[in-house]
């Protein structure tokens, strides 16, 4: 697809009150820690080797789609096509941070950093082949499956999908049942938009043809925050009070 427009390195962010706890919890689902520090606030890095969450210490929940950028020239890009950003940086502020929302409000940031940073290199479900989708041995993440999309519920699809194309996204599919919606992807992060009431929230969504089983997995090991989603299939709700889909493959 070409290089991303947003950037090279993309990762979810979630606020969490206690950062340790965070971790433990994202381990069992098949996340290990990348990197940490205390600067300029407390955070953690975890990935299950395709999906890059940072942790970063806060009590307020929070969760955005993160780009980290090298330079600034992308900023001036996105204000040309018409794109306003709800925060920018201050001179005095040591993180240089835009955030800008989706017409239905999901959080877009896109942060200044230092060389360090790495993209996972592993495939996500819309990389992979498709007739790796039923193998289980092919997922990188042998916890929860294929990382499928970001799910975002939305007023109306087709604006939407406009707002997104303004950030470099293409629409990989689109689909008039059970709802409107559609995926997106700038070949980094994949985001799902979906023209719905059954959710008013993002959603981290893993889809896994032995999804049944790696449910039954979870909740030998203590995860016990969730709702059941019919047969094999679950939302779970992280310590940082976020949600995330495992759905079997066929759901």
């Amino acid at each position: 697809m070409g290089t991303p427009l947003l950037g090279s390195i993309t990762a979810i962010t979630i606020t969490s009150p206690a950062l340790e706890k965070s971790l433990t919890w994202w381990q069992k689902l098949g996340f290990t820690e990348v990197m940490r520090s205390d600067f300029p606030f407390p955070w953690i890095q975890v990935s299950d080797g395709a999906l890059l969450i940072m942790l970063r210490g806060d009590s307020n929940p929070y969760l955005a789609l993160t780009y980290y950028i090298k330079t600034e020239q992308v900023i001036s890009l996105l204000e040309a096509e018409g794109v306003t950003f709800a925060q920018k940086p201050k001179e005095t502020d040591m993180v240089r941070r835009y955030r800008l929302q989706s017409p239905d409000g999901m959080n877009i940031s896109l942060v200044l950093i230092p060389d360090g940073f790495i993209q996972p290199p592993g495939p996500t479900m819309l990389t992979m082949h498709q007739e790796d989708y039923f193998n289980p041995e092919k997922y990188v993440n042998k916890t929860c499956g294929m990382f499928g999309e970001l799910a975002h519920p939305v007023k109306q699809l087709d604006a939407s999908i406009s707002f997104w194309e303004k950030l470099g996204f293409k629409v990989f599919s689109k689909f008039a049942q059970p709802y409107p919606w559609a995926i997106m992807s700038d070949g980094l992060a994949v985001v799902g938009l979906h023209q719905t009431n059954n959710f008013s929230y993002p959603v981290i969504t893993f889809f896994a043809a032995d999804m049944k089983e790696k449910i039954a997995r979870l909740k030998e090991q203590g995860i016990d925050d969730y709702v059941e989603k019919g047969t094999g299939s679950i939302v779970l709700i992280t310590p940082e009070k976020q949600h995330i889909n495992l759905f079997k493959m066929g759901f």
